[in-house]
């Protein structure tokens, strides 16, 4: 790691991102906190105009700073999509001032907003790993596992039910298979008696005989 003054509000150190600037003194907002600087290069010339490295910034459509010197310690600081600083852009002095735009406390990791081109070119395909960031890919988990909770609990209530419903209907048909039997031999009963087949035999020879025993009195009279 680069050497830094005891004297300036910021060290190098361990980011989410790899290396990060963090504040050892409070900065206050609007105070300049560190020049972000490096060689010019000139876009007209093919031969800088081909230079690609992840710390140029650009100044206009012609200039171009290439912070990717060891010495330009504003290079680690990292991109925030909420940030607590910006960067002071002065193209006609060709220079750039990174600023606080909040106050910072000491340990806060100092960050500032890339822009637009810089995030789609080189954030947006690995994703952005700010702390804004972070926060919404954590409250999304949080939503999904939430959502999955109550899909689970959803298709178990509906299992139970489903469960509970064959429950009632097994109980139902026991009780009706116990009644059919019940019912069959009540059929079976004739003014309280059951009857075998010897006494249905027996009950209609008396009913056959009755007719001939009439017939024989009125002969006698």
């Amino acid at each position: 790691m680069p050497t830094i003054s005891p004297n300036k509000p910021y060290r190098v150190g361990r980011s989410r991102t790899g290396l990060g600037l963090f504040a050892t003194k409070p900065i206050k907002k609007g105070s300049k906190i560190i020049r972000y600087f490096g060689p010019i290069l000139d876009c007209k010339k093919k031969e800088e105009d081909e230079i690609e490295n992840k710390y140029l910034f650009e100044l206009n459509n012609r200039w171009t700073i290439d912070g990717s010197v060891r010495e330009n310690i504003a290079r680690y600081i990292n991109h925030a999509c909420k940030p607590n600083a910006e960067s002071d852009v002065r193209p006609r002095k060709r220079k750039v001032f990174i600023r606080a735009i909040k106050n910072i406390e000491p340990g806060e990791e100092i960050n500032y907003d890339y822009g637009t081109d810089y995030f789609k070119a080189y954030l947006k395909p690995i994703g952005c790993k700010c702390d804004a960031c972070e926060k919404k890919r954590k409250k999304k988990r949080a939503e999904a596992r939430a959502e999955r909770l109550r899909l689970k609990e959803k298709a178990e209530r509906k299992a139970q039910r489903k469960a509970e419903k064959l429950a009632k209907e097994k109980a139902k048909e026991k009780v009706t298979a116990k009644a059919k039997p019940n019912g069959a031999k009540a059929n079976g009963r004739l003014n309280g008696k059951q009857l075998n087949g010897h006494s249905l035999v027996r009950a209609a020879g008396k009913r056959a005989a009755a007719p001939k025993r009439g017939a024989a009195r009125a002969l006698q009279a």
